[in-house]
């Protein structure tokens, strides 16, 4: 069964990601962890897929997530070749950023989102091994990318390879995505999830309050604080999550909202950067300063409208990768043989008798388990959004 409240989830982080690249108000990655909740969900959904079909999981898994890539690439790396990009063999990492691809001066900013393709390729491919070590041994498993960024930030580990540190950053947040679909989170008691998550959390902002980055107390600048305070708010966003969340649907233009970003996930987080990044000097041209909130807010609406444009344009790829038929805006409700067997008969045309024929009122087709945005990237400081 699709659970509303979990697409809710990621449907809020796709939205809060976008406004935070707009705005770069470091608040929201406070109030909203959203880089860690998306790879939470990945995780949940990793585990399901593992289940349900061994290692070759990781070959659908890949399946959906490339060929909203290879999009973004087919436009953008040329543009990157005519304008300083030098042609050489890790151009070819556009196909498979198992390392972050190349880009040049403009294309290092815009397509920075690519980050988090790389990671979750990491994490893909680590989690038929993962889960097995996780299953038999939960807790140090769960533990394990935790010391691995205590060491690291401790100075234990000098100069780590990168593949380490990100390790470390969010594959506890992906570990715990696997505890939420082996309902470990749930079978937790209130009286052990909560005071876990209030320690944990508090050691995170204790450590973020002490730390401050370049940017404040922007989480992204400081990993140690940011992992942990991810953590106590996966424990309860997720571990505590309801079954579902019925008046999401009540209010039909929030619905669709929510499932046009759960299937289009992938494109707006791709695509959302470089129309930051295009708009951006804009706001100078009409008179406005950087942090003008009109001229801030404007700049939100339009990315999400210039991003609207290009879901419609390219979303459909998400379904063609997903084996879905493609939709140019998915959600819409769809006629089923019950619904229409049990619409009320209406008069057949002139001149067909006095035969009735059946018209469905149409109810919603039972739909496939929602997928991350990838889910929810090359110049931005280790571990941002």
């Amino acid at each position: 069964m699709r659970n509303r409240y979990l697409d809710l989830l990621r449907f809020l982080a796709i939205l809060r990601v976008v406004i935070y690249h707009v705005t770069g108000y470091a608040t929201l990655t406070l109030v909203f962890p959203a880089m860690s909740v998306m790879f939470a969900l990945a995780g949940s959904l990793m585990a399901a897929s593992l289940d349900r079909s061994g290692v070759r999981a990781v070959g659908r898994r890949l399946r959906r997530l490339l060929p909203s890539l290879w999009v973004v690439a087919a436009v953008f790396v040329p543009a990157m070749l005519l304008t300083g990009l030098a042609f050489g063999p890790k151009v070819l990492l556009w196909l498979f950023p198992i390392s972050d691809p190349p880009a040049n001066y403009w294309g290092g900013l815009a397509l920075s989102p690519i980050w988090y393709l790389r990671d979750y390729l990491w994490f893909v491919l680590a989690s038929p091994l993962v889960l097995r070590l996780f299953r038999r041994a939960p807790l140090p498993t769960l533990v394990a990318p935790y010391l691995l960024l205590v060491a690291i930030e401790a100075g234990v580990l000098a100069n780590p390879p990168r593949v380490l540190r990100e390790f470390g950053l969010y594959f506890g947040a992906w570990l715990l995505g696997f505890a939420h679909h082996d309902g470990m989170l749930r079978r937790m008691r209130n009286r052990v999830l909560l005071p876990v998550a209030a320690v944990v959390g508090a050691a995170g902002l204790a450590w973020i309050v002490t730390h401050p980055g370049p940017r404040g107390y922007d989480i992204n600048d400081i990993p140690l604080g940011n992992a942990l305070w991810s953590a106590a708010f996966i424990l309860v966003a997720i571990g505590r999550a309801p079954a579902g969340v019925t008046w999401v649907d009540r209010v039909p233009v929030l619905g669709r909202a929510v499932t046009v970003v759960n299937r289009r996930a992938l494109t707006v987080y791709l695509w959302h950067m470089p129309f930051v990044v295009l708009l951006t000097p804009l706001v100078g041209l009409v008179g406005w300063s950087p942090r003008d909130p009109v001229g801030l807010w404007l700049r939100v609406g339009l990315v999400f409208a210039l991003v609207g444009v290009v879901t419609l344009m390219v979303g459909w790829v998400e379904d063609v990768a997903a084996r879905r038929s493609p939709e140019l805006l998915p959600g819409k409700p769809r006629r089923t043989v019950a619904g229409r067997a049990a619409a009320p008969a209406s008069p057949a045309p002139a001149g067909a008798g006095d035969a009735l024929v059946s018209v469905g009122a149409g109810v919603p087709a039972p739909r496939r388990p929602a997928e991350d945005p990838a889910g929810a990237t090359a110049s931005r400081p280790p571990g941002g959004d």
